[in-house]
């Protein structure tokens, strides 16, 4: 990868994370263009333009997620409003919105192969996993992008189930369907831009099967997030580096 590609990407990350200061923050990247990022090659063009983000409402007296320091990493607010909701002319996979908003652990498992499937529900048995919302959609270029939040009991449940089971530096630790071989996407550094939150990517080795698949997950106080983009052909770099930073700045 390019010095240059690498110095745009990180540009990117930077503005793409900022702050959350209050219930009625909003974000100001959710669409960026080649002029919003200096010396943005033509490979990360094709960036999305997603609905004007906020953080969600916290009930009465609660405290941001990372501000608590009797109960660090708790996400007060509604989790089915965390999740990072479709771009503009994509069109929405309601199966994923489950039953009033909360998908099934099965239907969560069904992104993951046969026996990594029946391991990682046993594990999320196991670890106390209480919730799941997601939103899944698919743009006109065919890139297939699922996100996925599991809520736990606390962030130290997460932050193990992060390092030792689902995100392990040299490869995930559960195989995703249609994925043969991940391997850390160097393209993405471990920081996220916000301290709290703690971020793994891998990038399909090739030969690609059907599809290339890209995937992250992030540590994210008692919420762990996971996310994928699948296309036949290429997952471009850009609207993945883009939804990974939006969904960062919904948990933060």
């Amino acid at each position: 990868m390019s010095a240059r590609t690498l110095s745009a990407l990180r540009g990117l990350a930077v503005l793409a994370v900022f702050a959350v200061a209050g219930t009625a923050t909003a974000y100001g990247v959710t669409r960026l263009d080649r002029e919003d990022v200096p010396g943005l090659p033509a490979a990360t063009e094709g960036l999305w333009e997603y609905p004007r983000l906020s953080s969600p409402p916290l009930p009465s007296d609660s405290p941001a997620p990372f501000a608590d320091e009797d109960r660090p990493g708790v996400h007060h607010a509604d989790l089915r409003a965390l999740v990072l909701p479709a771009p503009k002319g994509a069109v929405e996979d309601r199966a994923l919105r489950g039953s009033e908003g909360w998908l099934t652990t099965d239907g969560f498992l069904a992104e993951y192969a046969g026996p990594d499937r029946a391991a990682l529900g046993q594990l999320l048995v196991d670890t106390g996993l209480r919730h799941v919302a997601a939103r899944g959609w698919t743009t006109p270029d065919g890139t297939h992008t699922r996100v996925y939040l599991l809520r736990f009991g606390t962030a130290a449940v997460v932050d193990d189930l992060f390092h030792q089971h689902l995100a392990p530096r040299d490869a995930p630790g559960h195989r995703v369907r249609g994925a043969e071989r991940s391997v850390p996407d160097e393209d993405f550094p471990d920081a996220s831009g916000i301290a709290e939150i703690r971020r793994s990517a891998y990038d399909e080795r090739r030969p690609y099967g059907a599809e290339h698949v890209r995937q992250a997950y992030l540590s994210a106080g008692d919420v762990l997030a996971v996310v994928l983009q699948s296309r036949e052909g290429t997952v471009a770099t850009g609207p993945f580096a883009q939804t990974l930073a939006l969904q960062t700045q919904l948990l933060a």
